[in-house]
């Protein structure tokens, strides 16, 4: 439908209408596929809650309760394949935001939802991002690909918690899958890596906070699927300043086994990266603007210089690769905010090196309009599905990308200013003293 030199229809109905067709296609059955439809049209209508029953009373006011039955069917019991919708957004959207550019990155992350109670599946106390703190939460991992002009969240999968994954009454009242065992984030991110490539995605450059960042293991396991990245670190990690590293083996004595680990003295260590980043001489860092925001151009000041990781290398016979160590210290901070590693080319330049370490932010773009907030042209619907099991917890985040993704390629076709199709879309009136269930509660019910 966005392919180059198509010619489009006319309104934006008419797009959408095209759009659902190529997406559901798959789906199989004629009633499972109108249900389907429906979903993502009541997320992309206007209004405050979209969980099912909200969105069943805008779709058909007259019906509420058949239409709520079909669109829970839908996304709580029938069987379909996420993957097969989502490589169907994929193919649909991503031809709208190569016309702006090949796509250059792939950013890696996960996201928390917080929950009362314990039953919904996968559900914790953990790390929640959203509400910045340890809590109640149930937390997935995804992979989004991006350009400098658009993004789109192509894979989508809960973390299950060991606590979890090795109660099978809780699994099998949760109809988690067989195959499904305890994998921490930086592995299930590496997996969505790997069917991305094995799927023909176009490849960018590996985006990620310190969570993937500081795991050697994820930062090798992208090297070695023949990947580029761009990975926020944590200030204590340590590293070989440059000009420095560790000691080789210890020369072999003719007796024994031959030394092959690398050796540490106690004059020859490594530093952490704040350490490093103090030690710069001014000449070191300099202003650099990314691009431009909302209230004008986004600049800081930065460095970058090549480092050896230093992680457990007197395990290893040999030195880990030379790599980027790029630093961020805004002018008046009392220390520096961030830093990243990449194995990108020793020839790239610091403006690239800072411009890619930015391109981050989509992702959380993503995040914020996919469940947060009450502005027009978002989605909000992506933490608000009220039931417990995995299928309906998948079905329905891949209804919301789905949805999202019609947005997206809609914002590639016209300039920011024009309206968008939620605008053109008439959203039937409630019924008088509606109250959906829930409604009242701030968080999701478990």
């Amino acid at each position: 439908m966005y392919q180059e030199g198509a010619r489009l229809p006319l309104t934006g109905e008419a797009r959408l209408e095209a759009y659902l067709d190529a997406i559901v296609g798959g789906l199989g059955h004629a009633r499972r596929a109108a249900s389907a439809r429906a979903y993502c049209t009541g997320l992309l209508l206007p209004g405050e809650r979209k969980s099912i029953e909200p969105m069943a009373a805008r779709l058909d006011p007259a019906h509420v309760q058949a239409k709520h039955q079909s669109l829970h069917h839908v996304v709580a019991q029938a069987a379909w394949d996420d993957a097969a919708l989502l490589a169907a957004v994929r193919a649909e959207v991503l031809p709208a935001i190569e016309r702006h550019g090949p796509i250059s990155y792939w950013i890696v992350d996960d996201t928390g939802f917080p929950k009362q109670g314990k039953h919904s599946v996968g559900v914790t106390r953990q790390y929640c991002g959203q509400l910045g703190k340890q809590d109640n939460c149930q937390v997935a991992v995804s992979l989004s690909v991006a350009n400098d002009h658009a993004s789109l969240p192509i894979a989508y999968q809960l973390f299950l918690p060991e606590v979890w994954a090795n109660d099978q009454p809780r699994r099998d009242k949760a109809g988690v899958p067989a195959a499904i065992r305890f994998e921490t984030k930086t592995a299930i991110a590496l997996g969505q890596l790997r069917q991305a490539l094995a799927a023909g995605v176009p490849v960018g450059i590996v985006l990620g906070d310190p969570a993937y960042g500081d795991e050697t293991d994820f930062r090798v396991g992208v090297s070695d699927l023949g990947l580029r990245y761009l990975l926020g670190v944590r200030p204590g990690t340590s590293v070989w300043a440059p000009g420095t590293g560790p000691l080789p083996p210890a020369p072999w004595s003719g007796r024994g086994r031959r030394p092959t680990r690398l050796r540490r003295d106690a004059e020859n260590q490594p530093v952490t990266l704040k350490a490093l980043a103090l030690s710069l001489p001014a000449q070191d860092w300099h202003s650099v603007t990314w691009r431009a925001g909302t209230n004008g151009e986004l600049s800081s000041r930065f460095a970058a210089v090549r480092v050896r990781p230093a992680h457990r290398d007197t395990a290893r016979s040999e030195p880990w690769p030379e790599e980027w160590l790029l630093i961020e210290w805004p002018e008046g901070d009392a220390e520096p905010a961030k830093y990243w590693f990449s194995n990108l080319s020793r020839r790239t330049t610091l403006k690239r090196l800072v411009r890619i370490a930015k391109a981050r932010w989509w992702i959380e773009r993503d995040y914020q309009e996919l469940k947060q907030g009450r502005a027009a042209k978002r989605i909000d619907g992506l933490g608000q599905f009220e039931g417990r099991n995995w299928r309906g917890f998948h079905h329905h985040a891949s209804l919301c990308i789905a949805a999202y993704g019609f947005l997206i390629a809609e914002r590639c076709l016209f300039p920011p200013q024009r309206p968008f199709i939620r605008r053109r879309i008439e959203t039937p009136a409630l019924s008088a003293g509606f109250q959906p269930r829930g409604a009242a509660g701030a968080a999701s019910a478990a």
